[in-house]
C-alpha cells in the first residue's frame, strides 16, 4: 500500500509544476464544510502527499477548533513583513501543515510594492513544497468568499440533504458557473443517511442546473451521517483519526483516492497564481 501511495505521489509530481489548489466551500453554514476539508486533507496525507490546509474563513476559524490547535501567527503577519510563510505554519496530525488566514485576508487587497513582491516569492517556494493545498473557505456568496472560490481551479461544493442547503448550494453553483465556467467543480453530499439519499440529492441538483443553467456538476461522493463524527467533533479530533474504521472515514479515503488518482490539468495555477487572482478580485471590489 505504501509503495502504491508513493508511486501515485511521484506521478502527480511529474504531471504538475504547481501545487493543486482545491477550495472547499458551501452555499450555507452548518453543512460540515470544515469537517470535509480537514478530513480530506488528512486522507491525502495518509497517502503520503504533502498537504497544507489553509483556513480562509473570515467568520469562523473552525479548522483550529476541529484540530484542537491554536496557531500563533496567521497570514497577516506575513503580509505585514513580521513573519515568513514557513514561520506561520502550524503542524497538525500526520504532519499536515496548517496555515491560518486571519486578518491577512483583508490585508491582501492593500498590498503593493516590495511587500507584494516578497509575498509572491514566498508562494513560489510553497508551490515546490506541497502537492495539495486545501482551502477551507467561508460559506455563501459574499464577495470575500467568492474571491477565493473563483480564484481556485478546483472547487468542492458541500451540501447536505436538507432542502435549504440544496437551495443554497444551487445558488452558489449558479454563480460559479456564470463567473468561472472553466473551473473544475465537484459536489460532495455530507450527512447523508445512505448512499442512495446522497445520489438523489446530486441528481436533484443537476436536474435544476440542467434546466436553468444548461450545466451539470460532477458528483464526487458522499459522507454518511453517524454518531462517531459528532463525537469526534465534540472531542476536537478529526473522525479519520478518532474512528479510522467508521463509515465516514472510509468515505473520506474514497474521495481522497479519486483526487489522488486523477491526472492533473496542465492549467493548474498553483499557489502563486491562486493568490494573484484573489488579489485581483479583492482590488476590483
Amino acid at each position: 500500500m505504501k509503495d502504491q501511495a508513493e508511486g501515485l505521489r511521484r506521478l502527480v509530481k511529474q504531471q504538475k509544476e504547481a501545487a493543486r489548489v482545491i477550495a472547499v466551500t458551501s452555499g450555507k453554514g452548518g453543512v460540515g464544510k470544515t469537517n470535509i476539508a480537514v478530513n480530506l486533507a488528512l486522507a491525502l496525507r495518509e497517502r503520503d502527499f504533502r498537504v497544507v490546509l489553509i483556513d480562509v474563513d473570515l467568520g469562523l476559524a473552525n479548522v483550529d477548533i476541529l484540530l484542537g490547535i491554536t496557531p500563533a501567527f496567521n497570514l497577516g503577519h506575513v503580509l505585514r513583513g513580521e513573519r515568513t510563510m514557513q514561520e506561520i505554519m502550524a503542524e497538525g496530525p500526520l504532519g499536515l501543515k496548517i496555515l491560518s488566514g486571519g486578518s491577512g485576508i483583508t490585508d491582501l487587497a492593500n498590498l503593493n510594492g516590495w511587500r507584494l513582491e516578497v509575498f509572491i516569492k514566498s508562494l513560489e517556494l510553497l508551490n515546490r513544497e506541497f502537492d495539495f493545498v486545501i482551502l477551507d473557505t467561508g460559506a455563501g456568496i459574499h464577495r470575500n468568499v467568492l474571491s477565493f472560490v473563483l480564484a481556485a481551479t478546483e472547487v468542492l461544493v458541500v451540501t447536505t440533504p436538507e432542502p435549504t442547503a440544496i437551495t443554497d448550494a444551487y445558488g452558489l453553483l449558479k454563480v460559479i458557473r456564470k463567473q468561472r465556467p472553466d473551473a473544475k467543480v465537484r459536489l460532495v453530499v455530507n450527512m447523508a443517511k445512505s448512499p442512495n439519499e446522497a445520489q438523489l440529492v446530486a441528481d436533484k441538483l443537476n436536474s435544476v442546473l440542467l434546466e436553468y443553467v444548461q450545466w451539470e456538476v460532477e458528483y464526487l461522493g458522499y459522507v454518511l451521517q453517524e454518531s462517531q463524527t459528532a463525537k469526534a467533533v465534540a472531542d476536537q479530533q478529526p473522525v479519520l483519526l478518532a474512528f479510522p474504521t467508521a463509515m465516514s472515514s472510509r468515505s473520506f479515503r474514497r474521495i481522497a483516492g479519486i483526487l489522488a488518482g486523477e491526472q492533473v490539468d496542465a492549467a493548474s495555477i498553483g499557489l502563486k497564481g491562486f493568490f494573484s487572482k484573489v488579489y485581483d478580485f479583492l482590488r476590483a471590489q
